[in-house]
Formats: structure tokens, sequence, C-alpha cells
């Protein structure tokens, strides 16, 4: 596989795609507090590394080189097509924007906003009304835009991975834990038994099958 153009080098659209992305996001986590600002940095320095392999410099692709081409030879690992890494591993080389990884990082990716996005209208309302949020995607986690924001980071790395996401994944949801630790010790003071309750039901993070558990993480 072959790919005569030179599709790498485009710091325009490195530039032009975060800005979407991130303004995207924006729009959906609306950032108020220091941590909120916080958070949504470093979910914007992901993206920001993201479009600068895929449009900007092949890292990634320079690195593993010699491996890539000693362990899947006949692909031409400079095409920017074959930055679907794993896409192109696993044989779906013809067009890996309809390959089934390819696809999945959209559900992850879509996923992920949506649910920032309904988890965001349900926080301001209740912030609106002096009430805790416990309704929508607050009646199967108790952090529901963290979890959104890892959907969406899941899925740009199931669909272009780099070495520099990856390893700035566990880092990104480390934090996002400590922020939401953060964020509970001032829930409880406010809400008390209240909050004690939702939480002895509500996992913080991974929703149990069948609905509202009866204690979780």
């Amino acid at each position: 596989m072959s790919d005569p153009i030179p599709q790498y080098g485009l710091w325009s659209l490195v530039i032009v795609n975060s800005a979407i992305f991130i303004m995207f996001a924006f729009s959906f986590f609306k950032p108020k507090t220091r941590r909120d600002w916080r958070s949504f940095g470093a979910f914007s320095a992901f993206l920001v590394a993201l479009f600068t392999e895929m449009y900007g410099f092949p890292l990634t692709i320079y690195f593993l080189s010699g491996w890539l081409q000693s362990q899947f030879p006949g692909i031409d690992w400079f095409a920017h097509d074959s930055g679907h890494l794993l896409e192109m591993m696993f044989g779906w080389q013809a067009n890996p924007h309809f390959g089934p990884f390819h696809l999945l990082s959209f559900a992850f990716i879509g996923g992920g906003f949506i649910l920032i996005s309904k988890a965001w209208r349900i926080l301001y309302e209740s912030h609106q009304h002096g009430t805790l949020a416990v309704t929508g995607p607050y009646a199967y986690v108790r952090h529901p835009q963290y979890v959104g924001f890892v959907l969406v980071m899941l899925g740009f790395l199931i669909q272009w991975p780099t070495l520099l996401t990856l390893a700035m994944f566990p880092f990104l949801i480390w934090m996002y834990i400590k922020l939401a630790r953060m964020e509970e010790i001032e829930v409880r003071r406010e809400f008390d038994q209240t909050y004690a309750t939702y939480a002895d039901q509500t996992p913080a993070f991974v929703p149990r099958l069948g609905g509202m558990a009866a204690r979780g993480v």
C-alpha cells in the first residue's frame, strides 16, 4: 500500500482539528472552577498530542518503523492511512476508515460526548435548584462527565494510537479519579447524609448491569 502524496507536516490541520474538538468539548463541559479548567486543560493537551501525530509529525510511526516493517511487510507505514495502526495490523488495509476499529472508535467518541452533554445539563439544573444531581446519567454513576471524557480518549486511542497519548491516558484517568474524590469531599459537606446514601447506592465510574448498584467504585 503506497501513497505518493505527502500527508504529514500539515500543521494547519493540527491547529484546526485541535481547535474544533477543544471548542466542541468546551461547549459540553463548560468549565467554571480551577479544578474544572485543570481537567479540561489535560484533556485538551491529549487532543493536541493526538492531532500533532495524526497530521503533523508521525513520531510513533518513526519510532516503531523498523519493527512494523519487519512484522508487516508490504505496507507503506508512512502513508497517512497507515496511522490507523490497529486496522493495518489486523488486516483491514483497503480502507481503514470503514474498518471495525475505526467504527468502534466513533461509537466511543460519540457516546462520550453525549454522556458529557447529558450529565452537564442535569448538573446545571441541580445547581440552579440547590439539589443533588441523582437523575439521568447520575442515576448510574456518580461522575458521568469524567466517564465521558475517558470514553472520548479511549475512542481516539482505538482510532489512532500513539505512544504519547498511550502514556498520557493512565495519567489522565488517575487525575480524573483524584478530582472526583476531591469533589466528593465538598459535596458530602453540603449534602451530608443525602450524599452518603446516594454514594452507597451508586458506583463512582462503572455502572453495574441491571441499573442502580448497591455499592461500587
